[in-house]
């Protein structure tokens, strides 16, 4: 019978209940510079009106979506029982990944378990040591990880700088290279200069990958994303991850681009074959929202001319909101502790809003970060820029 391990004496051995103890520490660092963060239920029926989430085209409680999603379950089961090579893909993965594609005007597309899976796969999958990566300063959390998960070479350009792009890649000396950027950017909803982007790219070599998770059912023709609207769709260097949490109003997410890239991320990508595929519900549930978009493609001009109200309202009522190019709409805060605060005060109010504060904003400034949903009357944009002036903190106005 073996005996259990022996291990040496240490002078300075904690005890079982204090090797957490630094996790104390750090939580009373993080409250003292105002970045507690806090989960917080919400009922099914929520009086609040929600500008905080990303329901872009109001959608999530469409009933044709609502009702798909039930009998996807109800067909198909609650989960999809295995990773998508074993038994996870449905006909309803498939039939999603066909009207993708064919929507957003690309060869193919590849479905994940959400958009954040989805980026890892293009960024682990699609480069290794001998890529040089070109990374937006101000791109999600999720293009981030996938970099630093990459095994690439990482270069980080100042935001939405095309030379300063086109500069690291003329110098790079790894084989290849992959320009990687959001569409959208989900701090202040300002758009990257795709086409400038692509031409830097294709100069020098290089590919392009296009987070399109806030341009999905906003930009493009009848919301066909921010490819089309530049003119970049289905084009053979170029590659697009997207969300169906947004615009869609389900959950998953989407790699769309050539179909030998497609073929390459299902045999090697990792979060495609070690994970578990999208629920049926869910599944079911975008693919419903997708076609309710084609059927009614003014759906996302809405979503654009309410952010464009939203954010003049606000500059109308003294507060610092930047110009959306999309369906993000922000406005600077003081500083974090200020940007909790005033979030506070709107949901007591009965207005949702997001609260974005240090590490997920890239310049350090606190902001309050509106939904512009495309089902928004007339009457309830005027209310929530009310409620929002009417409890800014001081030093919130420009004036």
């Amino acid at each position: 019978m073996s005996q259990p391990l022996a291990y040496g004496p240490r002078s300075s051995v904690l005890a079982p209940e204090t090797v957490f103890d630094w996790l104390d520490e750090a939580a009373a660092l993080r409250a003292d510079a105002g970045l507690t963060r806090t989960l917080r239920s919400r009922p099914a029926e929520d009086p609040v009106l929600d500008l905080a989430g990303n329901d872009y085209l109001g959608l999530t409680r469409h009933p044709a979506v609502t009702r798909a999603a039930a009998e996807a379950a109800l067909r198909w089961g609650g989960g999809s029982t295995g990773s998508r090579l074993v038994t996870g893909t449905t006909a309803l993965h498939t039939e999603l990944e066909a009207e993708l594609a064919e929507f957003c005007g690309v060869e193919a597309a590849l479905v994940f378990s959400s958009g954040y899976t989805a980026n890892l796969a293009a960024l682990t999958a699609l480069t290794d040591p001998d890529t040089l990566i070109v990374s937006d300063a101000y791109n999600h959390a999720s293009l981030i990880d996938g970099c630093r998960l990459s095994r690439a070479d990482v270069h980080r350009a100042p935001h939405s700088a095309p030379e300063a792009v086109a500069e690291a890649l003329a110098a790079r000396t790894p084989r290849r290279a992959l320009v990687v950027t959001d569409s959208v950017f989900s701090v202040d909803g300002d758009a990257a200069p795709l086409a400038d982007l692509s031409a830097a790219a294709r100069a020098n070599g290089a590919a392009l990958l296009v987070d399109d998770a806030h341009g999905l059912g906003v930009l493009g023709p009848g919301g066909t994303g921010a490819l089309a609207a530049a003119g970049l769709a289905g084009q053979p260097d170029t590659v697009a991850t997207v969300t169906l949490s947004k615009s869609l109003g389900s959950q998953g997410g989407a790699v769309l681009g050539p179909r030998r890239v497609i073929r390459h991320l299902t045999e090697t990508a990792r979060t495609f074959i070690f994970d578990t595929g999208l629920a049926p519900a869910a599944a079911g549930a975008a693919l419903a929202a997708l076609r309710l978009l084609r059927a009614e493609p003014a759906r996302a001009e809405r979503a654009r001319e309410v952010a464009r109200t939203l954010a003049r309202q606000l500059t109308a009522a003294g507060l610092d909101s930047c110009r959306p190019d999309a369906a993000v709409v922000s406005v600077r805060a003081p500083g974090p502790e200020a940007a909790v605060a005033w979030a506070a005060d709107c949901r007591r109010a009965g207005l949702a809003v997001g609260c974005f504060r240090p590490p997920s904003v890239p310049d350090g400034v606190s902001r309050l970060r509106l939904t512009a949903r495309g089902d928004l009357t007339d009457g309830q944009i005027a209310d929530a820029v009310r409620t929002i002036a009417d409890l800014a903190p001081t030093g919130a106005r420009t004036a």
